[in-house]
């Protein structure tokens, strides 16, 4: 007996994203056979709201767009943006200036002391980021986009350059910094582009060779609440300001480093003085955040959450990564985001960034031979977001197979179960949903995403 309001699709490495059939246990088994017991139930019990899924609009990947052909570019958006697509995005990024898959080092405004703004451009976004970002938004105009820097114009900087370094903390540069936020999202406006939200910096911890930039929990508390914000109120901006984008804490830093690096380091800096709180709309973690977000949220449950950049690899692109990958969905929604990003959607072979490493994407394109490959993890992103829809909750789960589950449930009461098998032998899902139980033997080392429909 099968149960025609199921669908069940699984990935394995050799065979992604097949449609399957199972077998119900409850009201198809003989009288006299005992039911199985359940290891996994799903429960009424209710937690956030999802907000989405999406990817970063970088030039790298706009560059790597570029060289397919008209019809499988088509293919490539449509896939990734309409809301009939495959991953139907609903929550995308952008850098503010040069993110580390620029082509080159950019910011908005090089002018040295122009504190006015009177010579702030984007320019140069014209040429690849808006174009991208526009072919996106026609292909789904609810799409909502928030922004981050990787680094400040260098003159605001010391030392002076891209990488490395600080915010000058002087009064004029700090204006003139909440300023440069202004004036970003007035230009994308007069573009036509909403900028829903900002995050103050990209990965506030990272010191490195490519544009950064690095900030205190304090700094972030001050700018906050005594600059950017009031630019925001001043100017009349209903942009949402989060605490993001923070990669802290690296678990060795607190006793290795002797380094205070931890949730109290940043966030409850920030969100415990109720003048910096009440700017602030939400928190945005990746990488090392994924140590801070349980603390976070269970201190400021009232607050929105996001995972803002998924650690992306070495452009290897394997099955491997894409299993660890599955967890880091895992880890974030069990414990409170609301939305999770992906980072490059799409890249040529190896990812080679400009400063020279190379990381993972969803997609590969292959300009000699004018295609493009799905990779493992644009699997993972599908089976979360294919069925999960914004406005959905995430519901309770219990048994064994919990910690290899998300469970959300639409406003029609569709529950979507996205599951994993990462074990080496196949194993039997005996889930029990309200009244139904239902029997899945899951391939080894697999992915699944099983919908209930009411």
């Amino acid at each position: 007996m099968y149960k025609k309001d199921l669908q069940w699709f699984t990935s394995t490495e050799l065979l992604p994203w097949a449609e399957k059939t199972n077998k119900v246990a409850s009201g198809g088994i003989a009288p006299q056979e005992a039911p199985p017991v359940p290891n996994l139930t799903i429960t009424e019990e209710t937690f956030q709201t999802l907000e989405g899924f999406g990817g970063c609009f970088n030039e790298l990947g706009f560059v790597a767009l570029s060289k397919l052909p008209d019809q499988e570019r088509a293919e490539v958006m449509h896939s990734l943006f309409h809301p009939d697509g495959e991953q139907r995005f609903s929550i995308c990024r952008l850098p503010i200036g040069a993110s580390d898959y620029a082509l080159e080092w950019y910011s908005l405004n090089e002018n040295d002391g122009d504190y006015a703004m009177e010579h702030f451009s984007i320019e140069r976004d014209r040429q690849m980021l808006i174009p991208y970002i526009k072919e996106a938004l026609a292909l789904n105009p609810e799409l909502k986009l928030f922004a981050s820097p990787w680094s400040p114009p260098t003159w605001m900087k010391f030392p002076k350059s891209y990488n490395y370094g600080t915010l000058r903390w002087e009064l004029e540069i700090l204006e003139a910094y909440a300023l440069y936020f202004v004036k970003f999202i007035e230009a994308y406006r007069e573009e036509g582009i909403t900028i829903h939200q900002v995050h103050v910096q990209n990965e506030v911890v990272a010191d490195q060779k490519f544009p950064s930039c690095v900030w205190t929990g304090e700094q972030l508390r001050v700018f906050i609440r005594d600059y950017l914000g009031p630019a925001f109120e001043r100017n009349g901006l209903d942009t949402e300001i989060w605490l993001g984008t923070i990669n802290a804490p690296e678990a060795w830093d607190e006793w290795l480093k002797k380094k205070a690096t931890d949730f109290d380091a940043y966030a409850s800096v920030v969100l415990s003085d109720p003048e910096a709180y009440k700017y602030v709309k939400g928190v945005g973690y990746q990488w090392a955040g994924k140590h801070a977000i349980q603390r976070t949220v269970q201190s400021y449950p009232e607050l929105r959450y996001m995972q803002t950049e998924n650690e992306c690899g070495d452009g290897e692109n394997t099955w491997f990564y894409a299993k660890y990958v599955f967890n880091l969905y895992q880890h974030y929604f069990m414990n409170g985001v609301n939305a999770y990003i992906y980072w490059n959607m799409l890249l040529e072979p190896k990812g080679r960034s400009t400063w020279g490493w190379e990381q993972n994407s969803m997609l590969t394109v292959y300009p000699e031979q004018q295609k493009v490959v799905t990779n493992p993890e644009y699997y993972v992103m599908k089976h979360f977001s294919r069925f999960s829809v914004p406005g959905s909750v995430r519901v309770g789960l219990k048994g064994p197979w919990s910690g290899n589950a998300v469970a959300f449930k639409a406003i029609d009461g569709t529950v979507t179960l996205v599951i994993a098998n990462p074990f080496n032998e196949q194993r039997v899902l005996n889930l029990n949903s309200g009244s139904s139980m239902y029997s899945f033997e899951l391939d080894p080392n697999s992915f699944h995403t099983i919908v209930l429909h009411d």
